[in-house]
């Protein structure tokens, strides 16, 4: 069983009590834990091959009705992430510098439904040196996701002001992410990742969905048989097509949005991993 399925078990097994309100919010626990699931991968910290270090320390920003509805069960709702982003992490060898805490915040700038999640990397006060690291130090500090304040322990050294290129602040790209070789005076190519199976976007569109008539098939209950289309060009952009359950684009619900190499469309319980490279 996923350890998100575990999750939203654990979840409903609480609805008749401390929960019940939970889940009348738009925002449903189990999309905010598949969200820090993702945060986890695009932000992991290769150290050497037995050590990969992924953030502990996590913000969910929502909208003001959404926080509203969540906000009297934060505590209780943080310890349940937490635990869920535990056993991710467990399932995936990822390891962490200190305690997981997961907060939630209001955000005046998002509407119903909409929500972000920014998340660092804190090394606990006790962790000293950690076996695996590089010269013994942890990146304490180290912003991910939508720019968490990079504010770490006395004596962390300073964190780049802005990402540089191919990572995005200093990180490698995702498992089975990493960019084709620029080639002098080659086009850009285009490609989506899932579940870590790159597919080649050869056309000037892709429509994704479960009928076998899609360019790319997804075989997930909660995806439509023709649900959304990814048009290439600059910039590239994504479309719903009418789908039940619609899609969201690096953490927004949406109908249309622009593309950037490493954009999150989430389809179904599906990720997707938008990438484009020069040559």
């Amino acid at each position: 069983m996923g350890v998100l399925k575990k999750f939203e078990q654990r979840l409903e097994g609480l609805v008749n009590g401390t929960f019940a309100k939970v889940f009348k919010s738009e925002v449903q626990p189990v999309e905010i834990a598949g969200a820090l699931q993702r945060e986890c991968d695009n932000n992991a910290t290769i150290w050497n091959r037995d050590r990969t270090v992924v953030p502990n320390d996590f913000i969910v920003e929502l909208s003001t009705p959404d926080y509203e509805r969540l906000s009297p069960y934060s505590g209780q709702l943080g310890d349940e992430l937490a635990g869920m982003v535990r056993d991710y992490a467990k399932q995936q060898r990822y390891t962490f510098m200190g305690p997981i805490k997961v907060h939630l915040e209001k955000a005046d700038d998002l509407d119903t439904g909409l929500y972000r999640v920014r998340s660092r990397t804190l090394a606990s006060s006790s962790a000293g040196q950690a076996p695996g690291a590089p010269g013994g130090a942890p990146p304490a500090g180290r912003p991910g996701g939508y720019g968490y304040p990079s504010a770490g322990p006395a004596g962390a050294p300073p964190m780049p002001a802005a990402p540089p290129p191919g990572g995005g602040y200093g990180y490698p790209p995702p498992a089975g992410g990493q960019r084709p070789p620029a080639v002098p005076g080659g086009r850009t190519r285009y490609w989506i990742e899932i579940n870590g199976t790159r597919h080649q976007i050869s056309r000037a569109t892709l429509v994704m969905g479960r009928s076998t008539e899609a360019d790319v098939r997804i075989d997930d209950p909660g995806v439509s048989r023709r649900h959304c289309e990814i048009r290439t060009g600059t910039p590239s952009t994504i479309q719903d097509l009418g789908s039940t359950n619609g899609i969201v684009v690096d953490g927004q619900h949406t109908t249309r949005a622009t593309l950037r190499d490493g954009s999150r469309i989430v389809v179904g319980s599906t990720t997707v991993i938008y990438r484009q490279a020069e040559g």
